[in-house]
């Protein structure tokens, strides 16, 4: 009798998670560069062993960090894609933007925080940063092309820097009258899809 097929994905081990769960609320409140991996050992309560064992190296625990941001939000889109029009996800993702940015303990985008802290461009950080703003954008356009509007690629670089303006603004600024622009800029260009419908 043959043996029972082990699961070739197993779940990460609980040390792991509360590593990462850790050092992702202490980069995103403090920032990366402030915070020591000491400090997520010692909040995380596990040893040094344990640490290095799961991540060899602080860069790649905020590789990790950023990568577990990015998956994040892209299943936000999966499950808004799976019961909402194109034109309804752009709208939800608007919403969820404005809903980041006030919130309390809102500090900003925690992708263009890690970027601003690794000046380097082929620094692994700043890659992970950047695949993830690449994707975005395409998927942005996508969702665009699907709600017919006549130029896709623009109208995704529109609502990229009205999300980036409105999760600034919602951090230095006015996070209303950021999320309020955001808004309008979102019906403007669904606006746009549905005249060149």
């Amino acid at each position: 009798m043959a043996a029972p097929a082990r699961s070739a994905i197993r779940p990460p081990a609980p040390s792991k998670i509360k590593i990462l769960a850790t050092a992702d609320r202490l980069f995103y409140t403090e920032g990366i560069h402030t915070v020591g991996v000491d400090r997520i050992i010692a909040q995380a309560h596990v040893t040094k062993a344990t640490f290095y064992k799961h991540y060899r190296s602080k860069d790649l625990l905020i590789i990790a960090y950023v990568e577990g941001r990015d998956r994040d939000i892209r299943e936000f889109l999966t499950d808004a894609e799976e019961r909402l029009s194109p034109a309804d996800v752009i709208r939800a993702l608007a919403d969820r933007i404005s809903g980041e940015a006030t919130r309390d303990g809102f500090r900003g985008c925690p992708f263009i925080n890690a970027a601003a802290q690794f000046s380097d461009p082929a620094h692994p950080v700043r890659i992970a940063v950047n695949t993830h703003r690449d994707w975005y954008a395409g998927h942005i356009e996508a969702l665009m092309r699907a709600a017919g509007h006549p130029h896709p690629g623009d109208a995704a670089d529109d609502f990229l820097l009205a999300r980036d303006g409105a999760l600034a603004g919602g951090y230095v600024g006015d996070s209303i009258a950021a999320n309020a622009a955001l808004r309008r800029l979102v019906e403007r260009l669904l606006a746009e899809a549905d005249q060149a419908a």
